[in-house]
């Protein structure tokens, strides 16, 4: 067995983790967002990271009575 075939393995494991837990934890979204804005509109305004974070976090944790998401609590 070639040194290659031996970490293989062991590497798509690593890669498919990392995959799972960006996913999961939703690290992802930004540059889904970007990658979604590019191919409707090559032209579109790209907001920064943090724009889009705080955009997010307003829509899941803001007040429901302002459009926001569930609320708090």
């Amino acid at each position: 067995m070639t040194r290659h075939a031996a970490t293989a393995a062991p590497r798509r494991a690593l890669a498919w983790l990392r995959w799972y837990v960006t996913e999961f934890t939703g690290e992802n979204a930004y540059a889904r967002h970007v990658a979604e804005l590019r191919h409707a509109d090559p032209d579109a305004e790209v907001p920064s990271r943090r724009a889009f974070e705080r955009r997010r976090v307003e829509a899941r944790y803001g007040d429901p009575r302002d459009g926001g998401g569930l609320g708090c609590c």
